[in-house]
């Protein structure tokens, strides 16, 4: 017998979020798999918060500045990065997360998540499109 995984689609990871399924957790799809992120900590929500208040100081309003708030790409991911600089489009965030035309670049912080964030990670940035990260 061999064991098949269920890949989620992005309308069904959708689907379950909206549900609250995962309301005690914080989780991110990658390439159809939900993954449970480990609980941020002191270091990284430090640095995540100064670089974000950084970029926001010298950019400006030219982009929006994103701290941990999802992505939706084509290849069944919805990943959260650290810090997402995205296209300034105001409310069209709220009728969905930003797609790789919208995002200029991302940056993870990591060391808990290194290995996951310089190959998996970057594996589904590049497939999406993403050439800065």
């Amino acid at each position: 017998m061999s064991v098949t995984t269920y890949k989620w689609t992005i309308e069904r990871y959708h689907q379950v979020i909206a549900a609250g399924l995962f309301d005690n957790e914080s989780v991110e799809l990658l390439s159809g798999d939900i993954i449970v992120m480990p609980p941020e900590g002191k270091t990284h929500a430090y640095y995540n918060s100064e670089v974000g208040d950084y970029l926001r100081a010298i950019l400006g309003a030219k982009v929006k500045i994103r701290e941990a708030h999802p992505i939706t790409l084509p290849n069944n991911s919805e990943p959260i990065p650290d810090l997402a600089i995205v296209k300034p489009l105001g409310t069209i965030y709220l009728e969905h997360h930003p797609y790789p035309e919208d995002i200029f670049w991302l940056i993870e912080f990591s060391l808990v998540t290194l290995s996951k964030d310089l190959n998996e990670k970057k594996a589904i940035y590049s497939e999406a499109g993403i050439a800065e990260y």
